[in-house]
């Protein structure tokens, strides 16, 4: 078994690269660095793959392997290898990270930075990375600093830092002058402008459709700009920018977003073919001639909606659409309704902007619809995904029965106070219930710039308030000190009503920031022990002197 050193000098004495884990990170940093090299890598996907790779690699290929110590698919690869009929067959094992040891045995100067959190960003990157031979880092609070004593070594002549990053790794490179792309973390808007950058070094006629869930070979290979395209919905940005840019034929890695790609063929006239399989290795009769293609998926975020109920309110005349999310994280969501009353009248209502949806919660938004009678039914179209341009997913449902009610909302609500804890990384907002009935309330602070990105950022839950009562509503934020500059307002969005799944109503303010650094709870509570302790002491310290006094009393007398 070796280590992994010097790998520049020792990959030049092998024909193929075999990589041996389970983790992401290593298969894309070794494809890159094959790419790099101009050697051809291959990945493992399961223990099953590690003999059935074998089938299209000849015997007596000199092989390397790069395996991980804790998550290789499959153990002692080395030894299996060289009884198969590879006897030059070597395994090694990085010391630390994989993706960083592999970046030291490379000749560049040119990073590319993305947050390891966020695989579709490194798949975005991955052919303007070949193209300008620029090897892709990945960087989080945990190994940054390990980043920057590498990065200060290489003297870098171009640093990027691609997508969202964690305060500290956009702080720590920042001696470098770097060059950023991120539009709000949008994944869509940040790959069509690296999608920009490659087709200005490589113009091209054609494309890769993907949407940066899983590694494939051609992927990798750096010859195509790959484009995201959504996997119900196809944003409209990115027909722009077919578009604009005249692309001619878009090859669709998989088939799981088919459907994508034939609205996109519809709508922008470009040409789409499906690479969904290849030859098989092991054909095995008439029917075994083709197999699945090698994918290696990464960790990725699927958000689900679903529509919690849709009433018509006879009093207010309004639908009241309730929508859930299901998951435990934030989402964004715009729908289109279809009414569909007794009398045949149709009429179509939804969502102008995009609306915030935090993790587990419900939200309900009243639309007018006028007087309607007898029986009512409703068809729901909802765009919904991680950002605002970003909805991607696709709920659509059809022939919903509409309920009614006859429930007036009679509560009432203001702000009285707000400022940001900065002890406990949090702002504290007071609601004051001004009604006569108890109110159900959630709050959401949005167009809040942290670390330079724009967020929106929900309550920890929703609060009941009696009537005439008050209740104070946390907002988890962590914010520095650069980031009050960035915020003299904050903008802030009450959800309120009578009933805690209908919060029709909706409260906004703009308050200027009021930051309290010290925590006059736990100063006051230090103060009062104090306090105690010195009193039990005045107590002892008089009791003592009443002893002593009537002692030394007694013996006067004797």
């Amino acid at each position: 078994m070796l280590l992994l050193t010097a790998l520049s000098a020792q990959a030049q004495e092998y024909d193929q690269i075999i990589v041996n884990s389970e983790d992401w990170q290593d298969v894309y940093s070794a494809m890159l660095y094959g790419s790099f090299l101009g050697q051809p890598v291959k990945f493992l996907v399961s223990t099953r793959h590690a003999s059935i790779l074998l089938f299209e690699i000849p015997q007596g290929t000199s092989l390397r392997v790069l395996s991980s110590r804790d998550l290789p698919y499959a153990v002692g690869y080395e030894s299996f290898l060289q009884v198969r009929g590879y006897p030059t067959a070597e395994e090694s094992y990085a010391r630390g990270e994989l993706n960083l040891e592999l970046a030291s045995e490379l000749d560049v100067r040119k990073f590319i930075v993305v947050d390891p959190s966020y695989g579709y960003n490194a798949v975005s990157v991955a052919p303007y990375a070949v193209r300008t031979q620029s090897f892709v880092l990945f960087a989080s609070d945990r190994n940054i600093n390990e980043i920057v004593a590498f990065l200060n070594d290489r003297d870098p002549e171009s640093v990027l830092i691609y997508g969202s990053v964690d305060r500290e790794v956009r702080d720590g490179l920042r001696q470098f002058n770097p060059d950023a792309i991120n539009s709000q973390g949008d994944r869509y808007l940040n790959n069509l402008e690296i999608a920009r950058r490659f087709l200005d070094l490589e113009p091209t006629k054609q494309v890769i459709f993907s949407n940066g869930e899983f590694i494939e070979q051609e992927i990798m290979s750096g010859s195509e700009a790959i484009i995201f395209i959504g996997t119900g919905n196809v944003p409209e940005a990115v027909k722009d920018f077919l578009q604009e840019h005249d692309i001619q034929v878009g090859v669709l890695i998989g088939n799981q977003y088919v459907g994508s790609a034939t609205t996109i063929r519809r709508q922008t006239g470009t040409s789409v073919f499906v690479k969904f399989a290849r030859g098989a290795r092991n054909p095995q009769g008439p029917i075994a001639q083709v197999e699945g293609l090698d994918l290696f998926y990464l960790p990725s975020y699927q958000p689900r909606l679903s529509i919690f109920s849709i009433t018509y309110n006879q009093v207010t005349r309004q639908l009241e659409v309730t929508i859930k999310n299901e998951e435990d994280l934030a989402t964004y969501f715009r729908g289109t309704y279809t009414v569909l009353s007794a009398d045949g009248q149709r009429q179509r209502i939804g969502d102008v902007e995009p609306v915030f949806l935090d993790g587990g919660k419900y939200k309900t938004i009243a639309y007018d619809v006028g007087q309607l009678s007898g029986d009512i039914a409703a068809d729901a179209l909802v765009l919904f995904g991680e950002s605002p341009g970003s909805l991607d997913y696709l709920l659509d449902l059809r022939g919903i029965a509409v309920q009614s009610t006859t429930i007036l909302d009679n509560s009432q609500l203001d702000i009285e106070d707000m400022h940001y804890d900065a002890v406990r990384n949090r702002f504290v907002i007071t609601l004051v219930n001004l009604g006569d009935v108890p109110v159900y309330a959630d709050i959401e602070v949005f167009d809040l710039v942290i670390a330079g990105d724009r967020q929106t950022i929900g309550a920890e839950s929703v609060v009941r308030i009696p009537a005439g009562g008050k209740a104070r509503v946390l907002v988890p934020a962590v914010l520095e000190a650069e980031d009050y500059a960035d915020n003299p307002k904050v903008n802030i969005r009450v959800f309120y009503g009578q009933r805690e799944e209908y919060l029709v109503k909706t409260l906004v303010a703009r308050m200027d920031l009021a930051v309290r650094a010290v925590d006059y709870v736990t100063i006051g509570l230090v103060v009062l022990v104090i306090l105690i302790i010195l009193l039990l002491l005045l107590f002892f310290l008089r009791r003592r002197r009443k002893r002593h006094g009537s002692r030394w009393s007694g013996s006067l007398r004797r």
